[in-house]
């Protein structure tokens, strides 16, 4: 389903629509496995395109994707909503256990 929605037309001859499929697969199958909530999966199904995009496009290093992570899970577990980030769906356990995935 992953390959239909990512709109992969060569997966069987292009390393790297395999490759891309892997990740996202991988880190979809971790999210369900946490028993992520739907709109919880989006988010980190959001973040895991994020952190590529950044390596990919822009050519990030690790240490400033990291702190990009950083700033994105900046807040979690805030109670006052300005200081929270875009990611508060995620209780300080879950965004723990999504930067230690990550």
């Amino acid at each position: 389903m992953l390959e239909v929605f990512l709109n992969f037309k060569q997966l069987k001859t292009s390393l790297k629509e395999a490759i891309l499929l892997d990740y996202y697969t991988a880190g979809f199958c971790w999210a369900k496995e946490m028993n992520f909530s739907l709109i919880q999966l989006s988010g980190f199904m959001d973040l895991l395109n994020f952190l590529l995009e950044n390596l990919s496009d822009k050519h990030m290093t690790l240490g400033d994707n990291l702190k990009e992570l950083g700033k994105a899970m900046a807040g979690i577990g805030e109670t006052d909503l300005e200081r929270s980030g875009d990611l508060n769906f995620f209780s300080i356990e879950q965004a723990k256990a999504v930067i230690d995935y990550l």
